[in-house]
């Protein structure tokens, strides 16, 4: 078999998010294989989300890359990053920029609401104890 990726490949078990085009809400994940150009992303359902990909989230790593769906099979997809240098940012355009500060603010309200439910039970069982 011959080897026609660029980059070596590390096995990796990440949870990660990806978001699909203009929908704020995150899809669950593993990024099974990993390399400084792209990764092979793993989901729980045979269904892979539908639309693009537009962003990858590994909470993990820290990071968040802009991804290119490269191919499809079953429960999987291979993705190609995009690298900074690849993206005009001064032509993104403002539907763009709007749509990833309101996801950013979905994932925002529903890490304060567990926040909140984490110290709810926290608090309900140091008074027990």
């Amino acid at each position: 078999m011959i080897e026609r990726r660029s980059a070596p490949r590390q096995k990796s078990f990440l949870h990660g998010f990806v978001y699909c085009g203009s929908n704020p809400s995150a899809v669950d994940c593993l990024v099974r294989d990993i390399s400084n150009t792209g990764a092979r992303l793993k989901f729980s359902s045979c269904q892979t989300p539908a639309g693009e990909i537009t962003d990858l989230h590994i909470p993990l790593k820290g990071q968040t890359l802009r991804v290119d769906v490269k191919w499809r099979e079953a429960d999987e997809i291979g993705v190609a990053f995009v690298c900074a240098s690849d993206m005009d940012v001064t032509h993104a355009s403002g539907a763009e920029l709007s749509d990833r500060v309101a996801r950013l603010e979905v994932d925002m309200a529903v890490l304060k609401k567990l926040i909140k439910q984490l110290q709810k039970n926290t608090d309900s069982k140091t008074e027990v104890v």
